[in-house]
C-alpha cells in the first residue's frame, strides 16, 4: 500500500535505538531528548490516526514540564483537551518501541483493532516548549502526521494548557473559545476583569504579584498576555529565560520540594509571589514574612481558597450544587479536616495523578482538583453551567442573587476546565483575594499544615506492594498495613501511608503527625516496616539525626 511506503521511507529519517524501550504514563513520554526522535516521529502517526478514529482534531505537545532542560517529552491530547484515553496510551507504548523492521506491522495492528478508517480527514495541532531540543523534535512529529496525509497545524511555542484549550475550541466548534493564542488571551483577561470589577479600590501594592516563570513558555506567554489584563494585575516578572536555564533552581516543583524562594527574585517581606514549572500547568504560591520565615501555599491551600469562595457564591445566589474537592493521600490532614468540618463540603480521594483527580471531579455539579504540586483547575457540569446561565438573566431574582450568578459565570470562563493552568489559576486566585480583599498572609492563616515527611525505600520489586482506598492502605504483602496501623497509634493527628512508585523500584513513604519531631520518627519507623515486609535491598533506613 503506497500509504506505508511513505511512512516507511519517512521513519528511516527518524530511526529507533535498537532495544531502547520507554512507556506511556501520565506524562507521556519522558526522557533525554537525544532518545526521542523516533518517539517523536510515531507520535506524530498515532495522532493523526487518532484523529480519523474520533472524526476530531487531536493535540500534540512537545514538552517535559518540569524537567531539567537537557530532557524533553510528548503527549497526547484527546477531542475535548483531555488526556489521551487509556487504550491509546497502550497503543503509544507498543508504537513507540517497535523495531523499525516492525512498525509498519504494529501500525496496521492499530488500525485493525481499533477500526480506523484510512480515508476519514485527520488533523493535528502541535505545540511545543522553550527546550532547545523542541525545534527539531516538533519537526518529526509533523513528519509522522504528514506520512499518513494528515492536516498538522503548528502553533509553535505554547503552554501545555493553551494546547489543551486551542485543542477544546476547534472540537467544540468553537462554543468554549477562540483557537488562538490571542483567543485564549482574550477570553481569560475579559473574565479577571470582569470580576476585579466587583473589588473597587485596589491599590497598585494590592495589584502587585512577583511571577517566576521557571525560564520557561509561561513567562514568555505571560508577556504576550500583559497587555490584555489592562494594568488590572501588575506583574513583576522573573525567571523569564533571558538569561537563566529552564527549570534550574527556579519553577514550581523547585519551590515546593525545597521549600524556599527560586533563585533570580527578591522578595520583600508580606508580598505576593508565585512560581510556574515549566509548561505553566502547575502554579504554587508563597511569601516571607517580617521574620525572614518562608510560607507556602500549595495547590491544598489553592483549592481551599477557590473552593470556599463558590460555596460562599452558590449560597448567596441560591443555587443548589454540590461542590466538591478531590484531594489524593498527599494532601496534608489539616486542609481536609478544614473542608470537611469547617466548610462542610464534600471531600474525594482519588489514587495519584492528574487523570484520576479530573476523572473524579467530573462526577459532580463543580469539581475542585488540585494535586499538592500545585496542578488543577475545576470542573463545572454542563447543567451547573446552564443554571448559572440561566440565573444570570433572570429577571424574577434580587440583586444579590444575580450579583453573584455573574460571578459565577465569569468564574467559568476563567477557568480552563481542561487541564491544570498555571496562567488561569493565577488570575483565578488572584480575582478571589482581591474580591474578598484578602492578604496572601490571611489566606495562609485559614489553616497550618500538620508536620509531614516523605521518604523512599528502594526494594527488590515494587509490584510486591498493593494498596487500596485511594492508595491509603496496602493490601500487600501481609502485615504491612498492620504495622502501618499500629505504629500510627504512637502519635497524636498522625497517618501514614506508602506506595510503589510508577517508575522505578522503590516505595514511596509518607507520614504527618502533630509536631515535625513526631512526623519523621513515623516517617522512619514506616519505611523500616517497608524494608522488612516488602523485600528492601541495601542498607535498613536510618533514623533522622
Amino acid at each position: 500500500m503506497a500509504q506505508f511506503e511513505k511512512v516507511s521511507q519517512y521513519s528511516v529519517q527518524h530511526p529507533k535505538p535498537t532495544g531502547l524501550v520507554l512507556q506511556y504514563g501520565t506524562a507521556g513520554f519522558r526522557t533525554h531528548a537525544n532518545q526521542l526522535d523516533h518517539i517523536m516521529f510515531r507520535m506524530g502517526l498515532l495522532a493523526a490516526l487518532r484523529s480519523k478514529k474520533t472524526k476530531s482534531t487531536i493535540g500534540v505537545m512537545v514538552t517535559a514540564s518540569h524537567n531539567p532542560e537537557e530532557d524533553n517529552g510528548v503527549k497526547l491530547i484527546d477531542p475535548m483537551g483531555e488526556m489521551v484515553t487509556p487504550a491509546w496510551e497502550g497503543h503509544a507504548t507498543r508504537l513507540a518501541n517497535a523495531e523499525q523492521e516492525s512498525l509498519v506491522m504494529t501500525l496496521k495492528d492499530i488500525i485493525e483493532m481499533e477500526a480506523v478508517d484510512l480515508s476519514q480527514n485527520a488533523s493535528v495541532f502541535i505545540g511545543k516548549d522553550t527546550r532547545p531540543s523542541s525545534e527539531t523534535l516538533s519537526q518529526a512529529v509533523l513528519d509522522g502526521v504528514s506520512s499518513l496525509d494528515s492536516h498538522a497545524y503548528d502553533y509553535g511555542l505554547l503552554t501545555t494548557p493553551q494546547l489543551h484549550f486551542m485543542v477544546c475550541c476547534k472540537n467544540t466548534q468553537f462554543r468554549y473559545g477562540t483557537a488562538t493564542v490571542e483567543g485564549y488571551y482574550e477570553k481569560l483577561s475579559q473574565a479577571f476583569i470582569q470580576l476585579t470589577k466587583h473589588a473597587p479600590n485596589r491599590t497598585d501594592d494590592q495589584k502587585h504579584l512577583l511571577v517566576d516563570g521557571a525560564n520557561g513558555i509561561g513567562a514568555l506567554k505571560m508577556r504576550e498576555m500583559e497587555p490584555f489584563l489592562q494594568k488590572e494585575l501588575k506583574i513583576s516578572l522573573h525567571n523569564d529565560g533571558s538569561q537563566g536555564k529552564l527549570n534550574f533552581l527556579c519553577g514550581a516543583d523547585y519551590v515546593k520540594v525545597q521549600q524556599k524562594p527560586p533563585e533570580g527574585i527578591k522578595m520583600n517581606a508580606g508580598e505576593r509571589c508565585c512560581s510556574f514549572d515549566g509548561d505553566a500547568d502547575r502554579i504554587v504560591y508563597y511569601f516571607i514574612n517580617s521574620a525572614g520565615q518562608f510560607h507556602l501555599l500549595d495547590g491544598d491551600k489553592i483549592a481551599t481558597l477557590i473552593s470556599t469562595y463558590l460555596k460562599e457564591l452558590l449560597t448567596q445566589a441560591g443555587l443548589d450544587l454540590q461542590v466538591a474537592v478531590v484531594q489524593t493521600a498527599y494532601a496534608n490532614g489539616s486542609s481536609t479536616h478544614y473542608l470537611v468540618e469547617t466548610m462542610k463540603l464534600t471531600v474525594q480521594c482519588a489514587k495519584t495523578g492528574v487523570k484520576h483527580l479530573h476523572h473524579a471531579a467530573q462526577e459532580f455539579d463543580i469539581g475542585v482538583y488540585f494535586e499538592a504540586n500545585g496542578h488543577g483547575t475545576i470542573l463545572f457540569s454542563k447543567a451547573a453551567e446552564e443554571r448559572i446561565q440561566q440565573l444570570t438573566v433572570d429577571p424574577n431574582i434580587n440583586d444579590e442573587k444575580k450579583s453573584a450568578a455573574v460571578l459565577l459565570e465569569n468564574l467559568i470562563n476563567l477557568c480552563n476546565q481542561t487541564v491544570g493552568d498555571a496562567i488561569s489559576d493565577m488570575l483565578l486566585i488572584e480575582a478571589v483575594l482581591a474580591i474578598r480583599g484578602m492578604t496572601v498572609q490571611q489566606w495562609d492563616a485559614i489553616y497550618s499544615d500538620l508536620p509531614n515527611r516523605q521518604l523512599k525505600v528502594k526494594v527488590a520489586d515494587r509490584r510486591v506492594i498493593e494498596t487500596t482506598d485511594a492508595e491509603r492502605r496496602a493490601v500487600r504483602p501481609a502485615g504491612l498495613q498492620d504495622a502501618i496501623d499500629e505504629l500510627v497509634k504512637k502519635y497524636q493527628k498522625s497517618r501514614a501511608f506508602v506506595r510503589p512508585s510508577g517508575t522505578e523500584d522503590v516505595v514511596r513513604v509518607y507520614a504527618e503527625a502533630d509536631t515535625k519531631e513526631a512526623a519523621d520518627t513515623l516517617a522512619h519507623e514506616v519505611s523500616v516496616a517497608v524494608y522488612k515486609f516488602a523485600g528492601g535491598v541495601g542498607e535498613e533506613p536510618k533514623p533522622f539525626l
